[in-house]
């Protein structure tokens, strides 16, 4: 029992940053092929930056600058909603794809490697979303933001169910993050080397086998 407990310790101290660290080194290099081709196609099928950086708020209330493959058309957050239901117009055809398989979410490797993310912690919101975080729900950024986390696995097909909501941003924001963040302060709670293992296993099989239905109280009210 010891022996088990000194190793969760190590792994939620130091052994945690240790894995980040390696994976994405290695996730990049052997991912380098695919992401170039994903580039290439990026600047041929839409004009505008290949990267897309947005402003997000991390560990201890620090913002950091998260990359992603652009999915969207120029100046989009400045011509609708900070928040993309599945209809959205200004989602490019090759975004859509991207989107589909979160091939847009792997350039946050580059996050990771530098110290900013985690391959699994609590997805890293935007300012104006943070500021209405209650004390408990500022749990949340008491440990590295990451890739992946128990919501983004709840909620695989997000963009189609906001697609459905009236008032999509209102919908996000007053049921869909409430949810989330008490998904994510319940991962604080939990979080072992283990854990972490399989969500990232439960992540790739929800992109490409399953369609997860939003099987909560919360989201269903």
């Amino acid at each position: 029992m010891l022996e088990t407990r000194t190793s969760h310790g190590f792994y939620v101290s130091g052994g945690k940053r240790i894995l980040d660290f390696f994976t994405a080194a290695i996730g990049l290099v052997f991912l380098l092929p695919g992401l170039l081709f994903v580039a290439l196609l990026s600047k041929l099928t839409s004009p505008g930056p290949i990267f897309y950086r947005q402003e997000r708020v991390g560990r201890a209330g620090r913002t950091f600058k998260i990359v992603k493959f652009r999915t969207m058309q120029i100046d989009a957050d400045k011509h609708g909603p900070s928040i993309t239901a599945s209809s959205d117009s200004r989602i490019t055809s090759l975004g859509r794809i991207m989107r589909t398989l979160k091939i847009d979410e792997i350039p946050q490797l580059w996050n990771v490697l530098k110290g900013e993310m985690s391959l699994v912690g609590p997805r890293p919101e935007i300012p104006l979303y943070v500021k209405s975080y209650t004390e408990e729900q500022k749990r949340v950024l008491t440990i590295l933001p990451g890739i992946t986390d128990p919501s983004s696995i709840a909620y695989r097909n997000e963009e189609e169910l906001l697609a459905q909501q009236a008032n999509p941003e209102r919908y996000y924001q007053e049921v869909i993050l409430p949810h989330k963040l008490s998904l994510n302060m319940e991962y604080i709670q939990n979080r072992s080397l283990k854990y972490d293992l399989s969500l990232l296993a439960k992540t790739l099989f929800s992109i490409f086998f399953s369609r997860p239905r939003y099987a909560t109280s919360t989201a269903n009210r």
